[in-house]
């Protein structure tokens, strides 16, 4: 079942409705996130993909009530049926860490270099009415749980004694420190190199699958999402411009964007760098052009494509897209 454009809704779903989000910008108030809908399922992984520019972490960030001061909100949030829009900052203080965590890109800087990573996990574990011994045996079987070596020992090491692949493991442990029903993590691979990355993304996926967890995975690079992601939801210029089942996304895309993405990520077969590059530059969301906002750079755009812009609307069961044209391409 289809509701707002959004993926069916399930038990255990995280569920955004019409989220919008206005920032202040050279001409006043825009909206920069545009009537965004999906769903964060237990024991699957939603895959927010779009290139710099397209809304996908701003989007990723309201969930857990990160957006910049001056942003205005609208639309829900629902975890549960609490609409976490609605809740005080302390509620979603709260929400965030026990019910829906954050692995962020860089843990360089999300972790506290003058704190042992012991200290730091056992800060959220000691909260929850743990001993400091306590704490301390249940960070190093939680950073056993992500691969870490030696954990017993490794729990009174500081952050640069890490790894950046190790410090990443640490920051996924910090944030499963908390027992949370979701995992968001936004661009948690993009400072590792390709061995370390494809390390990372086995070890939350299989923590998604132990665990029973929902995963909202954010990242402008459609490999990972080709072998991490059960659905994904494509982002320009702020708006939803396809959704559905990863797979037949990928294989059988219902938008030109999508299927500009998916042309641009080169083949091991090929010697190219980039297999056919997206011509132009990313739609400013401050300032849209009229109609499609990716018409200036589809091969498709037509007269309508200039001056009317495309509802999300259901194409085939499971799948949406937001192209005067999608039947076609399908």
């Amino acid at each position: 079942m289809m509701s707002d454009g959004a993926p069916g809704t399930s038990s255990g779903a995280l569920r955004v409705r019409e989220l919008s989000i206005r920032l202040p910008g050279p001409r006043g108030m825009a909206t920069v996130v545009d009537r965004v809908s999906f769903d964060v399922v237990q024991g699957r992984t939603t895959g927010l993909i779009g290139e710099s520019g397209s809304g996908k972490s701003l989007t990723a960030m309201a969930l857990v009530g990160l957006t910049p001061d001056t942003a205005e909100l609208s639309g829900q949030v629902l975890l549960d049926d609490e609409d976490l829009l609605l809740a005080t900052p302390a509620r979603v203080r709260l929400v965030r860490g026990s019910e829906i965590s954050v692995v962020f890109q860089d843990p360089s800087t999300a972790l506290n270099p003058t704190m042992t990573i012991g200290d730091q996990v056992g800060e959220i574990l000691r909260s929850r009415g743990l001993s400091r011994r306590q704490a301390r045996a249940r960070a190093a079987d939680l950073l056993d749980h992500v691969g870490i070596p030696d954990a017993a020992d490794r729990v009174s090491a500081y952050p640069h004694e890490f790894s950046g692949g190790m410090r990443q493991r640490a920051m996924i442990a910090l944030a499963l420190a908390g027992g949370p029903r979701f995992i968001l993590a936004d661009e948690p691979t993009t400072a590792l190199d390709v061995t370390v990355q494809a390390r990372i993304l086995g070890l939350l996926a299989r923590l998604r699958d132990e665990d029973d967890l929902a995963m909202l995975l954010v990242s402008h690079d459609l490999r990972v999402m080709s072998h991490v992601a059960d659905d994904l939801v494509v982002m320009y210029a702020g708006r939803v411009c396809e959704h559905g089942p990863a797979k037949t996304v990928l294989s059988r895309p219902l938008h030109p964007y999508t299927d500009a993405l998916v042309r641009s990520v080169p083949s091991v077969r090929t010697q190219a760098a980039i297999a056919d590059p997206l011509p132009g530059s990313p739609a400013n969301p401050f300032d849209r052009p009229a109609g499609c906002p990716f018409n200036p750079r589809c091969p498709r755009a037509v007269d309508r494509c200039r001056t009317e812009v495309p509802e999300l609307r259901e194409i085939a069961p499971g799948r949406a897209s937001a192209c005067h044209f999608a039947e076609e391409l399908r």
